[in-house]
């Protein structure tokens, strides 16, 4: 069976497209045969290699401490959403006071906390700004009157957002946060192998990464947590991950991973340069095409490859149908919301005008994106919103 595939792909920041050396390096570990790497055996013995390999590479990648007592855990999860959850449910559970999360947080964030709530745990979140910056004055004055208005047990911040790549003062709220005894937790997904990441300058206790971001494989992600730092296990049958997250371990997709880091990292430089030179290329040429278009965040520092950009009075999800059609793949949110009419919470959370949040769509390039695939894309963009804007007059 033959696939219609995208002609223009933009849309990386729902998932990545497979770097062909990640490919070959999980085709060599599917060849080898591996066994269940909690087996004794020498294939069992083989297999625990790998994942621990990876796990010990990821984490040094990630700025995390690797070495010593006083190591910090990597945890192998499913994905973003499951690491999410974990860190959501498991800091929090044996951990008595409200939740903070953004009021921009990814999906699996704000669920799991809606969910918390539904059980009658305190959500408080944190509004954000116009230019789609959280408020850390309104978290400080939380974490200062702890004493009147209830303790809080976890904060959990994204440090860059998935839909407008507006970057998160992180590094600062986990500074307010542990002068004030409370843990942090941040989604890091969109930031591995699009900017500089350190877990331990960030100084959370723990952060969710995941590999199909980053030209890696779909199905498994990363919980990083700080050393010292409890969590309660959400899933049981098993003493893999040291009863933290069980199930068997997955070689294949560990190594995956650990070679799609390596290759992200190692000309980082270069490809947030690229990338960050063909959005502002896109971003312009776009703005120059059709003088109403919004670069939403723009005024923001935002990831290198990230451009929400919104077409007053063009509909958006029949933006982003037409552009499919026309060959361009790119998205009006997260891919975890896709199919949903909902407006996107983001735009909603920084107070935009109804026809900037209904004409909003998300493209995300990548270091492989190139200057005439932009231009190609930008041209059939303005003849559709042309289109378009005159199907309603």
């Amino acid at each position: 069976m033959e696939w219609a595939i995208a002609l223009i792909y933009l849309d990386n920041n729902a998932t990545s497209l497979m770097d062909p050396m990640v490919v070959e390096r999980m085709q060599e570990l599917m060849r080898m045969r591996l066994a269940n790497p909690s087996s004794q055996h020498a294939s069992g013995r083989q297999a625990r290699q790998v994942v621990e390999r990876a796990r010990e590479a990821i984490l040094k990648q990630c700025g995390g401490r690797n070495q010593g007592m006083a190591s910090d855990q990597l945890l192998f999860t499913s994905g973003g959403t499951e690491s999410n959850n974990l860190a959501i449910f498991g800091l929090s559970e044996n951990i008595p006071g409200a939740i903070v999360v953004s009021s921009i947080e990814h999906p699996s964030v704000l669920a799991a906390a809606e969910y918390l709530r539904s059980m009658g745990r305190e959500i408080r979140f944190l509004p954000c700004s116009c230019d789609g910056i959280v408020c850390l004055d309104q978290l400080e004055e939380w974490l200062a009157t702890q004493s009147m208005s209830g303790p809080i047990a976890l904060v959990s911040l994204m440090l860059a957002n998935n839909e407008t790549g507006v970057l998160q003062p992180v590094a600062r709220a986990a500074a307010m946060c542990h002068k004030s005894g409370v843990l942090i937790h941040t989604d890091a997904v969109q930031v591995l192998g699009k900017s500089e990441l350190n877990f331990t300058d960030l100084d959370v206790d723990a952060m969710t990464i995941t590999a199909h971001k980053l030209h890696g494989p779909v199905g498994i992600g990363a919980l990083v947590l700080r050393h010292g730092v409890q969590l309660a296990p959400q899933t049981f049958g098993g003493f893999q991950q040291l009863g933290f997250r069980p199930g068997t371990e997955m070689p294949v997709l560990s190594g995956g991973f650990e070679m799609a880091v390596a290759n992200a990292n190692s000309n980082l430089n270069h490809r947030v340069a690229t990338m960050k030179r063909l959005r502002d290329s896109l971003q312009k040429k776009i703005v120059a095409a059709i003088p109403n278009a919004i670069a939403v965040g723009a005024q923001a520092d935002r990831l290198p490859h990230t451009l929400s950009i919104a077409f007053p009075g063009v509909d958006r999800q029949a933006l982003q149908l037409a552009l499919d059609m026309s060959g361009i793949a790119c998205s009006t949110g997260s891919a975890c919301a896709s199919g949903s009419s909902q407006p996107s919470h983001v735009l909603e959370a920084m107070r935009l005008d109804p026809s900037i949040i209904r004409g909003g769509i998300r493209f995300s390039l990548s270091a492989e994106t190139l200057e005439q695939e932009i231009d190609q894309a930008v041209e059939s963009l303005t003849a559709i919103v042309q289109r378009l804007t005159s199907s309603r007059k």
